[in-house]
């Protein structure tokens, strides 16, 4: 699968990613990120980490030290989105950078698709 079929990684947020799983005890561990039902607008965005076996239906995108797996079902939702790591005042968090939302929150987390 090429990145416009999958998902991308902006080297901020790659950098982080590798760092928080550098500090993880589990080698092996994987940044997993998923979509689920439910938030203000339809779907929300969820960040986990991960040490089981990926599933068969898991796609692994390796960018710069951050190893991030998301599931098939989830990606229908956030192909061709950029994951970004965002570091302001107000506070640190990920973002995804999603063209196919049509909808989302005031926090970001959520959002909804036609």
């Amino acid at each position: 699968m090429d990145t416009q079929e999958t998902i991308g990684v902006s080297p901020s947020a790659a950098a982080r990613i590798a760092k928080l799983l550098s500090q993880e005890p589990e080698p092996g561990t994987r940044f997993r990120v998923s979509v689920q039902g439910g938030g203000c607008s339809g779907f929300q965005y969820h960040f986990d980490f991960d040490t089981n076996p990926p599933a068969d239906d898991d796609i692994l995108i390796e960018s710069d030290g951050a190893r991030v797996v998301i599931d098939e079902a989830s990606l229908g939702f956030v192909k061709g989105s950029v994951i970004d790591y965002v570091d302001e005042l107000g506070g640190a968090f990920f973002e995804i950078k999603n063209p196919n939302a049509t909808a989302s929150c005031g926090c970001g987390n959520s959002f909804s698709v036609m």
